[in-house]
């Protein structure tokens, strides 16, 4: 039986760019994938690729068992898409807008049904653009379950919710990986990722780097990382213990390393001593999945 998603050696290129370079994954049935990567990174290039708005210029691509370029017709009524924004009347209420796409798809969840899941039912007839960029984002949501797709694109599912909405949405996919939806999850919120997903993907410079549970991505990692005042000058310590030391963003500044020792966590607070640098926290490996994308991506650029 083949898996939902399957991508050998894909490539594609604009004029001298290389957007993909030769990335391979798969992606089982039932299981939902997190494609994490900075901006630029290739992923909405995959992403597109996969629900056939783009074609590949080389390489292997099946979703569903199906060319997403030739098959696209029969490929459309087994997938769902979620987009950030776009694709929608202004001035349609929350309800039409639903029961439009409900009469594309014979045997379709009812508009109201749909309203209810995603938490939209006193909003069925305000109208769409009186919405809330959170309402939108639940809305959007709404049409991509309409025809109880085996395959769910999210792209950016919680953007502009507040942290109530989050969490009802983050419920909302819960019940949809219950039900044995399959879904590829695109988001900037780590955390997001790592309670969601059953694996994670992170692309830089259109290729893979790492992949693997965020639990595999996160206990692997073993950097000893520290917070302080920002713009200290690591390139010194760097030098002493001949380690790569960098400051990955504003005062969090990450020790690169596989094997921490009790004399190398000595050495960095002595070094932070020495310059009068107080540490507001000492971690000695990834305290989450955010760290272990900074590390990684980090890493690639240079």
């Amino acid at each position: 039986m083949p898996g939902s998603i399957h991508l050998d050696n894909l490539t594609k290129r604009y004029g001298a760019l290389t957007a993909v370079d030769g990335l391979s994954l798969d992606v089982a049935i039932g299981e939902t994938y997190a494609l994490l990567g900075p901006n630029g990174a290739g992923k909405t290039t995959i992403v597109e690729i996969l629900e056939g708005l783009r074609t590949a210029d080389s390489g292997t691509v099946e979703v569903l068992g199906l060319n997403p370029i030739s098959d696209r017709t029969r490929l459309q009524r087994r997938i769902g898409v979620m987009l950030q924004e776009g694709g929608v009347y202004q001035g349609a209420k929350a309800r039409e807008v639903l029961a439009l796409f409900t009469a594309y798809y014979p045997g379709a969840r009812k508009a109201d049904e749909l309203l209810e899941l995603v938490g939209l039912t006193e909003q069925a007839t305000t109208l769409h653009r009186r919405l809330s960029g959170g309402e939108k984002q639940r809305l959007s949501l709404a049409m991509a379950l309409v025809h109880s797709p085996e395959l769910v694109f999210l792209d950016e599912p919680t953007a502009g919710m507040d942290p109530v909405a989050r969490r009802a949405t983050w419920e909302i996919i819960e019940r949809l990986q219950a039900d044995g939806s399959t879904i590829l999850l695109t988001t900037h919120f780590m955390d997001e990722a790592e309670r969601l997903a059953d694996r994670v993907g992170i692309v830089n410079h259109g290729k893979l780097v790492a992949e693997g549970s965020p639990t595999e991505l996160i206990h692997a990692r073993g950097d000893v990382s520290f917070v302080s005042y920002p713009n200290l000058p690591v390139q010194e310590l760097t030098e002493q213990i001949g380690i790569d030391v960098r400051e990955v963003r504003t005062g969090f500044y990450v020790v690169t390393t596989d094997a921490p020792t009790p004399v190398l966590v000595a050495q960095v607070t002595a070094w932070l001593a020495g310059h009068d640098a107080m540490i507001t926290e000492l971690r000695v490996g990834a305290g989450g999945l955010e760290e272990v994308f900074l590390a990684l991506t980090e890493e690639n650029n240079r």
